[in-house]
């Protein structure tokens, strides 16, 4: 299990909220590996209708049969992202501002993780967040 650093800004909402929609992104990330590599994921029936209703708390996520080790890679880009998507709404739209704002928050956090290994993350968690709110 990986420890979560949190920015200034983050709360106990942002808390409650990333972990209604963590599961969801979860077997997302799964089936995206599925999706894309011959060798990786595991084949779950998994569309993004079904992450939206299960991240909404919709659908009932099921039971996660393999566990997936490079979830624990990428969860804190996720989480993030998904929460500073809500911290900046001013922001709609993922452009250079956004990202240099999100470049030196993430590397002020010293995650271990470098800006460059946790983008692709950051970014998927803002995009979530973002089609959550429109």
């Amino acid at each position: 299990m990986t420890q979560s650093i949190n920015p200034r800004w983050w709360d106990e909402h942002k808390t409650s909220g990333w972990e209604r929609v963590k599961e969801a992104l979860r077997r997302d990330w799964e089936q995206t590996k599925a999706d894309f590599t011959n060798n990786k994921g595991q084949e779950l029936n998994q569309d993004v209708d079904d992450t939206v209703k299960q991240a909404l708390g919709k659908q009932p996520i099921p039971p996660r049969y393999v566990p997936n080790s490079d979830w624990d890679d990428v969860e804190p880009g996720l989480r993030y992202g998904w929460g500073a998507a809500s911290q900046y709404t001013e922001h709609r739209d993922w452009d250079d501002r956004v990202e240099s704002k999100l470049r030196e928050e993430w590397n002020d956090l010293k995650s271990g993780r470098t800006w460059d290994e946790a983008k692709s993350a950051v970014r998927r968690g803002w995009d979530s967040a973002r089609r959550k709110a429109s």
